[in-house]
C-alpha cells in the first residue's frame, strides 16, 4: 500500500478510534450496553434483532437499535413493529458504520433511559472489523446457510468477536450445514469466543443469546474499566 494510502488511513483509523472512546463513556454514564451486530448480507442480523426486541421489551429491557444499510429504511420500519425506538442509518456508498455515524443518529436520544442499545452493521465481513463503534461488546453472525468455512476465510472480523451465533438453524439440514466443522473454523480463528446456535423463525438459541446479553450487561456494570 503507498505511504500516502496508508497514512490516511492511519488518520481516519484514529479518528474513528477518538470517537469511539467519546460514545463509549458516554454509554458507560448513561448505565447501558452497546452491541454491534455484524455479518454478512444476509445471515439474519434484521430476524434476530426483531425477535431480540420482542422478547427483551416482554421481559421489561429498555431497548433500542440503529440499523445500518446503504440506502432503504427497509430494516427500520420492519424493527419497528416491536414498539423500540428503532432509527436508520444510510451510509450511502460506505460499506460499514463509523463512530461518527452512530454519534449523529442518537442526538435526541436519552440514553440513560436505556438498558441495551444494539447497532445492525451494514453487511459485510471485512471493513467493520476495523472499526470501533463505541460498543461494549460485538456479536458476529454466522448463517448455516454460507457455509463452514467463512470465520477461516474472513478470520479478522471473526477473531474482533465476544460471540458468535450462528443463525438460521431451521435451514441447517436443507443445506447439509455441518455444525462441528463451523465450530472447528471459529474455534481456530477465535478460540476465545462463545459460540450459540440459534434460529429467528424456530426461537432456538433465542434465550441462550438473551441470557448472554443480560449477564455481558450486569459484568459490564462491575468492570472498573468498561
Amino acid at each position: 500500500m503507498p505511504p500516502r494510502i496508508l497514512e490516511l488511513r492511519q488518520s481516519l483509523l484514529e479518528k474513528n478510534d477518538q470517537l469511539a472512546r467519546a460514545l463509549r463513556s458516554r454509554f458507560l454514564a448513561a448505565g447501558l450496553l452497546a452491541v454491534n451486530l455484524v455479518s454478512s448480507p444476509g445471515a439474519g442480523k434484521t430476524a434476530l434483532l426483531e425477535v431480540t426486541l420482542l422478547r427483551m421489551r416482554s421481559q421489561g429491557w429498555r431497548v433500542a437499535a440503529l440499523v445500518g444499510d446503504l440506502a432503504t429504511t427497509h430494516d427500520a420500519q420492519r424493527l419497528q413493529r416491536s414498539g423500540a425506538p428503532v432509527r436508520q442509518i444510510e451510509t450511502g456508498t460506505l460499506c460499514h458504520l463509523e463512530a461518527d455515524l452512530v454519534a449523529r443518529r442518537l442526538e435526541g436520544w436519552a440514553l440513560d433511559e436505556l438498558d441495551f442499545l444494539f447497532v445492525e452493521n451494514v453487511g459485510n465481513l471485512v471493513c467493520p472489523a476495523d472499526y470501533d463503534l463505541g460498543e461494549s461488546a460485538r456479536v458476529v453472525l454466522l448463517a448455516a446457510t454460507e457455509g463452514e468455512d467463512k470465520p477461516r476465510k474472513y478470520p479478522p472480523l471473526f477473531h474482533s468477536a465476544d460471540l458468535a451465533l450462528i443463525t438460521k438453524m431451521d435451514l441447517a439440514a436443507a443445506v447439509a450445514f455441518d455444525s462441528a466443522a463451523a465450530t472447528a473454523s471459529l474455534q481456530a480463528v477465535a478460540p476465545h469466543v462463545t459460540i450459540l446456535e440459534t434460529s429467528a423463525r424456530s426461537g432456538l438459541g433465542i434465550d441462550s443469546w438473551i441470557d448472554w446479553l443480560v449477564d455481558r450487561r450486569q459484568q459490564h456494570e462491575k468492570s472498573p474499566s468498561a
